[in-house]
């Protein structure tokens, strides 16, 4: 009786081998889809009547590939068959262009005339030839420690590895963290700046490697470390000295992503300025004061801002003096007005002739309290901006008047002026001239001057004249 088919299956079951020494191997040994495979048999023996070919990892039916005849070479396919395969009259099988799915346990089952069976095992890992991943990204700009980022590199291959590159490189340990058990998603919760910029997701096997396009990832931050810089030089908290007329350029800077928004504001008003930096051309005593810059990032919502303070240098302008009013009259008040005194002035002494202890008429000190000299007749008064009031001038005043100044560098400088002061009127030919100096009968003529002249008034500085100790006169350190 000839044998076909599955009955060949029936007979498996009775004469089982355990101890069969059949190996099978690969050719080629890895292989890749559309490769055309032999599964070649070794250690076979003796006179062998059938081959059962499974494709599974039991001897079961549903898993039968195909059965082959020795003697006549004819081969019944099985319920496993693809359509791909043949079976050798050595027992090998072949495949013809594998797909993934062939993948798997291979058994082959041989019997003997006095059927007897032999099994033997082999295992089949077709790679698939990789299309390139892609990158997906719940956002490509976040905020740094406010966003999570998460990352997934999608790809039709389910079995391939996976692994990640940041701007082509390994994935540093913190990111690494962040991967999933199978590694095809990333996380990382309260992103840094330092994690911005490329992305890639690579799947690969044996036989093959595809990465996919680089995705870009922003990370806003800032603005921190807002300062103003002049030529370069960190200013930010310190005072500026300028010279008179001269220019100015203030730049604002920051650690910032994006670049931000910039607003100047000059002694708390804010400027119509957006720029990054501010020029002053021509400095002025209307130009001194504080530079404000603020920083504005409109994706963090945060702000930051520097200040400096801005004066002119103790050379500004020449420093002269001038009377007011220029023609004084006898019974008249005077104050010699000083235009351009010292900004770091540190004490100012006036003199009624030359600049000696004995016609010193006042001394101004750092507190802003003046001191009475020698020469003090109880009528000059002195004010924070080197001024000098004579009150209820007589024709005696008349003469030179010097003004010695030193400023917190130790900087000395002397000045002097002529007062003239007319008589009130011309001498009756009827009375007996009167000696220069008399001013009795002037004085009582004339009302008593006030403590609080108008010109007194519009003279008083605005702002009190800066006085700290030498030592601390440095403008910004070094």
């Amino acid at each position: 009786m000839a044998l076909t088919g599955y009955s060949w299956l029936l007979l498996s079951a009775t004469f089982l081998n355990v101890g069969a020494e059949i190996s099978i191997t690969l050719e080629p040994a890895q292989p890749t889809e559309g490769d055309n495979v032999t599964l070649v048999v070794h250690g076979l023996s003796g006179e062998l009547l059938a081959y059962n070919w499974y494709a599974g990892p039991t001897l079961s039916v549903s898993y039968l590939v195909a059965s082959y005849i020795v003697s006549t070479g004819d081969e019944t396919p099985g319920p496993a068959h693809t359509g791909r395969e043949a079976v050798r009259p050595d027992g090998s099988l072949d495949i013809q262009g594998v797909l993934p799915r062939h993948s798997g346990t291979y058994i082959l089952q041989t019997y003997n005339r006095q059927f007897q069976t032999e099994v033997g095992y082999g295992h089949m890992q077709v790679y698939e030839i990789l299309a390139q991943p892609t990158v997906l990204a719940n956002s490509t700009a976040l905020v740094e420690r406010r966003d999570t980022l998460r990352l997934m590199c999608g790809s039709p291959s389910t079995t391939a590895e996976v692994r990640w590159f940041f701007n082509g490189g390994a994935l540093p340990i913190a990111l690494r963290l962040g991967l999933s058990p199978d590694g095809r998603v990333l996380a990382r919760h309260g992103i840094r700046r330092e994690e911005a910029g490329a992305y890639q997701c690579e799947v690969w096997n044996a036989v093959s490697a595809s990465r996919s396009e680089p995705i870009n990832l922003t990370v806003y931050f800032g603005p921190e470390r807002v300062a103003i810089l002049q030529d370069s030089t960190t200013r930010t908290g310190c005072t500026i000295k300028v010279d008179f007329n001269t220019s100015l350029t203030l730049w604002c800077v920051s650690r910032s992503c994006p670049e931000p928004e910039y607003v100047w504001a000059f002694n708390g008003q804010a400027l119509k300025n957006g720029q990054d930096h501010i020029n002053i051309s021509s400095m002025t005593a209307a130009q001194e004061g504080t530079y404000t810059c603020i920083a504005k990032n409109t994706k963090t919502l945060l702000s930051g801002s520097a200040s400096v303070v801005v004066k002119l240098s103790a050379a500004a302008v020449a420093m002269m003096i001038v009377p007011v009013p220029t023609k004084p009259m006898e019974g008249q008040d005077v104050t010699l007005t000083v235009q351009g005194y010292p900004k770091d002035l540190l004490v100012y002494a006036w003199y009624r002739g030359p600049a000696s202890e004995p016609n010193r008429l006042l001394s101004q000190l750092p507190s802003g309290t003046w001191i009475a000299g020698p020469a003090h007749t109880g009528r000059e008064v002195g004010f924070p901006n080197c001024s000098l009031l004579v009150q209820k001038l007589n024709l005696t005043d008349t003469g030179r008047y010097t003004l010695k100044t030193v400023t917190l560098q130790g900087k000395t400088e002397t000045l002097e002026v002529e007062l003239q002061v007319a008589p009130s009127f011309v001498p009756s030919p009827h009375l007996p001239p009167q000696p220069w100096g008399s001013s009795v009968t002037l004085e009582t003529s004339r009302e008593k001057s006030s403590s609080h002249h108008p010109l007194v008034l519009a003279l008083m500085p605005q702002v009190i004249c800066e006085s700290p100790a030498p030592q601390l006169a440095k403008d910004c350190p070094s």
